[in-house]
């Protein structure tokens, strides 16, 4: 009974997430006037769909993704409807929609969490005897607010800076009685979960206001787009390994071990997903949100037209390539499994 509940609580984690982006997408393509031909969670052959007025709302038969399918999307059109024919700053607004909601949702799914369980936040509550951090001088109080050139605005923030030095040195920033403070140390490695640590104790807010729940959301948002945005860099600059790296299949390993944890752990975890999610879509690649943004911010500067065909093609053959990527990390998935 309980595997079947969790493969329920993961299919609707995955299905919320979907549809709050498409949800975006469609939402403003209405208020601007543009003619949705499908709303659809799911890729490839539908297995259920209903025609409303003007728009098949489906559900199609690979559990991966889904999309809004605008009239004129994918080239020229001469219905005013067409998304083609809309202003650049209308189409911006139509495709950031979907991204921005998934933000949206982390920051809510974020304060609910916190609102019910409290939170830590980068300030010692207690320094354990002969660690790193006691003897740099980190004392009781201290407040973090920088690792290096990084700014720390949650305990995880810290946390990850701490763990991506691989026990190298890293310059501490701290507020002490109103005074800024730097110290220099070198985390150690825990012998039993192999991460890097320095001998503090973080300040748990057990109680906090709907205010305070809000604020942490926005908070660990930024925070996580923040270490995304970082983990992408490693990525480019070669310095990520390919159990830093997995695609579908690693994460619904990953969603199915957190489901087992609770549901508090589920959702944060689709907070964290949601968020990838959004930034995924925001990389201007074609077939991407990204692609169209890039497109429509070039169009506003330069009041320049570009071949709306030409993109349409442009679009399809980065949408064949996008499968072809997750075909191919997919089977590295299968091949070269991340260990949990």
């Amino acid at each position: 009974m309980q595997i079947i509940l969790n493969i329920l609580l993961v299919i609707l984690a995955f299905s919320i997430l979907i549809i709050i982006h498409e949800l975006g997408h469609f939402a403003l393509a209405k208020l601007n006037g543009v003619k949705v031909e499908e709303f659809a969670i799911g890729m490839g052959p539908k297995i259920f769909g209903v025609q409303g007025k003007e728009t098949l709302y489906a559900i199609r038969a690979i559990p991966i993704g889904g999309y809004v399918k605008m009239l004129g999307e994918e080239g020229d059109s001469l219905d005013e409807r067409a998304f083609s024919n809309k202003s650049p700053l209308r189409r911006l607004s139509i495709v950031a929609a979907g991204p921005i909601m998934n933000l949206l949702l982390a920051i809510v799914l974020f304060s609910f969490v916190s609102n019910l369980k409290g939170f830590l936040i980068p300030v010692v509550s207690e320094v354990i005897p002969e660690s790193p951090a006691m003897k740099a001088g980190i004392v009781a109080g201290d407040k973090i607010i920088k690792v290096n050139d990084y700014n720390i605005s949650t305990w995880e923030d810290f946390v990850t800076q701490v763990n991506i030095s691989k026990g190298n040195t890293i310059n501490v920033t701290l507020i002490r009685n109103s005074e800024e403070k730097s110290l220099k140390l070198s985390p150690i490695k825990n012998t039993k979960d192999g991460s890097y640590m320095v001998g503090v104790y973080s300040t748990a807010v057990e109680r906090p206001t709907i205010l305070q729940s809000i604020s942490y959301g926005f908070k660990e948002t930024g925070s996580t787009v923040k270490q995304t945005f970082q983990s992408l860099g490693m990525i480019f600059k070669g310095k990520a390994s390919k159990n830093d790296v997995g695609g579908p299949v690693t994460i619904l390993r990953v969603t199915w071990a957190v489901s087992k944890a609770g549901l508090i752990n589920l959702i944060l975890f689709s907070a964290f997903i949601s968020i990838q999610l959004g930034i995924f879509n925001l990389l201007p690649f074609p077939a991407l949100d990204g692609f169209w943004i890039f497109v429509s911010i070039y169009q506003i500067i330069t009041r320049k037209e570009i071949d709306k065909d030409k993109i349409g093609l442009i679009n399809t053959v980065g949408f064949a390539l996008l499968l072809l990527l997750m075909i191919l990390v997919t089977i590295k998935d299968v091949l070269y499994p991340i260990k949990l």
